[in-house]
C-alpha cells in the first residue's frame, strides 16, 4: 500500500478526551472516530489490526476443535425472559420494540442464543461434545463509556460456548480452551497471566480470567516472579489429556487484587510480584444455568433426558488492539508485535523527487510484495521528520528508510521499531534481514 493513496487521517495534537495510552495513540494513528460515546468507526489501519487479531482468534479456536458460526445482534427477549436473566441483566442491556411492538434486545452476550441453537438440533449425547463460537459485534449500555475502545459500548466479542454431558466432559472442553487462549495470546507476542477468578454461586476452580500486564492497567495483579520466564504454550495435542498443562500454568500463584489475601499467600515475599494488569480474555464453567431452564438435554446412554453442561469462553477482540498498546507503546507511539501489525515494514522514500532513492524504494517495495510481504511505501511529498515521526507513531515493526545521503553510499537504514536500533546496509541485506525478522 502507497501511504499517498492510503486513508490515514493522522492527528497533530492529542485530544482532550483521550485519558490512556491506547485511545491518545489510537485517535493520533487514525486507527478510529469516535462516533458517539462508547462507540467508534474503525478506520483503515484499525480494522487491518483488529482483522488481524481476529483471525488469530480464529484459527486457535478451529484447532481446538470450536466450530464459527455466525449469531443475530438483534435478540428476542422470550430468549432471556425464559432464562430469567431479562429482569436481571440491568440498564446496561438495550432494550427495543420492533415494529410489531415485539420486546427485544442488542445482545450484550450470547449464552440464550446459543442454548436455543443446540436444543433444536442436538437430541443425543452421542453428539458431545460440542462447542460453538463466534467472532461478533456486541452491545453494552455503560453508564460511563471511557478510555476509547477499552471500555466502550459497542464492542467486538470471541465467545465460544461448551455443550458436555456431565462435569468431568466439561472439564475437558474447558482444558481445550484454556491451552487454546495460552496459544492464541503467545502468537501474537503477549504474555497473558491465567488468574483464578470467581466462579460465583458454582463454585469449584473452573473460571480463570486473562490478564496482560500494562502499567496503566485496570486491575492490580500479584504473581510469583518465575511468571515472567515461564515457557508458553505452542504446540499441543488437543486429544491427549491436557490437565497436566493447566496444572502447570496454574502451579504458579496469580491473583487479582479482589482475590489475593496478603495474610495466606503462599508466595515469599521477595518472589511476590504486584503490577497492573488488562482483562483480554474469560473462561467459565457454569454447568446446567442455561440447559436446565431452557431444556436443552440430550439423551443419555440411559435413554434418559439430562441437562448438558456448558461453559462461555470469551476473548475481546477489540479491547485486544487497546491492550496490546497498553502493553507495547513508548513516548513516540505505538509499538506493534509483528503477528498483529497492520503493515511488516515501511518503505520510507525521504526525498520522493530524487530518481535514485525513488528507484531504490520502488524495487525494494516491489520485491517485498512478491516475497508475500505487506508493506507499506511512505512516498508522500513530506518533510523527512514528519515521515519518520508518523511511522514511529503507527508503529510498523520495521523501517527501510531511503534517502540521497545512503544512496550515494549504496546503502539504506534498517530501523526495528521495538529496540530502536538502526543499521546502515545494502538494499539485499535490508530485504533480508525484514524478511526474516531480525537483525
Amino acid at each position: 500500500m502507497r501511504l499517498s493513496q492510503y486513508f490515514l487521517p493522522l492527528l497533530k495534537e492529542t485530544p482532550k478526551e483521550a485519558q490512556i495510552a491506547s485511545h491518545r495513540l489510537m485517535l493520533r494513528a487514525g486507527m478510529i472516530q469516535q462516533s458517539s460515546a462508547g462507540i467508534y468507526s474503525w478506520l483503515p489501519l484499525g480494522k487491518k489490526v483488529l482483522d488481524k487479531i481476529a483471525q488469530l482468534v480464529r484459527e486457535e479456536q478451529n484447532r481446538a476443535g470450536a466450530i464459527e458460526i455466525m449469531m443475530p445482534t438483534i435478540q428476542p427477549a422470550e430468549l432471556w425472559q425464559e432464562s430469567g436473566r431479562y429482569d436481571d441483566y440491568g440498564a446496561e442491556m438495550l432494550r427495543i420494540k420492533d415494529r410489531h411492538e415485539r420486546d427485544m434486545l442488542y445482545g450484550p452476550t450470547n449464552e440464550e442464543q446459543v442454548t436455543d441453537i443446540f436444543r433444536s438440533h442436538v437430541r443425543s449425547y452421542k453428539a458431545l461434545p460440542l462447542n460453538l463460537y463466534h467472532i461478533q459485534w456486541k452491545f453494552r449500555d455503560e453508564v460511563r463509556p471511557r478510555f476509547g475502545i477499552m471500555r466502550g459500548r459497542e464492542f467486538l466479542m470471541k465467545d465460544a460456548y461448551s455443550f458436555d454431558i456431565d462435569a468431568d466432559a466439561a472439564r475437558q472442553s474447558y482444558n481445550r480452551m484454556f491451552v487454546s487462549y495460552l496459544k492464541t495470546f503467545a502468537r501474537m507476542g503477549l504474555t497473558a497471566i491465567p488468574m483464578e477468578a470467581d466462579t460465583g454461586p458454582i463454585g469449584g476452580d473452573m473460571s480463570h480470567e486473562f490478564i496482560i500486564l500494562a502499567e496503566t492497567g485496570e486491575s492490580g495483579v500479584y504473581f510469583h516472579k518465575d511468571w515472567l520466564n515461564t515457557d508458553l504454550v505452542t504446540s499441543v495435542d488437543y486429544s491427549e489429556d491436557l490437565q497436566p498443562v493447566v496444572d502447570r500454568f496454574t502451579s504458579l500463584y496469580a491473583r487479582a487484587d479482589e482475590k489475593h489475601d496478603p495474610a495466606n499467600c503462599p508466595v515469599e515475599e521477595g518472589d511476590l510480584m504486584s503490577l497492573r494488569g488488562i482483562e483480554i480474555g474469560h473462561i467459565f464453567y457454569f454447568g446446567e444455568k442455561y440447559s436446565e431452564p431452557m431444556g436443552a438435554t440430550v439423551a443419555g446412554p440411559d435413554g434418559s433426558n439430562i441437562p448438558v453442561h456448558m461453559g462461555s469462553y470469551g476473548i475481546g477482540v477489540s479491547r485486544l488492539v487497546g491492550g496490546i498498546i497498553e502493553a507495547s507503546h513508548d513516548d513516540k507511539g505505538i509499538i506493534w508485535p509483528r503477528a498483529v501489525a497492520p503493515f511488516d515494514v515501511a518503505v520510507v522514500n525521504l526525498k520522493p523527487d530524487d530518481d535514485g532513492c525513488t528507484a531504490c524504494a520502488e524495487d525494494l517495495y516491489a520485491r517485498l510484495g512478491a516475497a508475500g510481504g505487506d508493506p507499506l511505501m511512505d512516498d508522500r511529498d513530506e518533510r523527512p521528520g514528519a515521515k519518520l515521526a508518523s511511522i514511529d507513531l503507527i508503529g510498523i515493526p520495521w523501517q527501510i528508510v531511503i534517502g540521497p545521503r545512503g544512496m550515494a553510499n549504496g546503502v539504506v537504514e534498517v530501523k526495528n521499531r521495538a529496540t530502536g536500533e538502526a543499521v546502515e546496509v545494502s538494499p539485499d541485506s535490508a530485504l533480508r534481514m525484514v524478511r526474516d525478522g531480525a537483525a
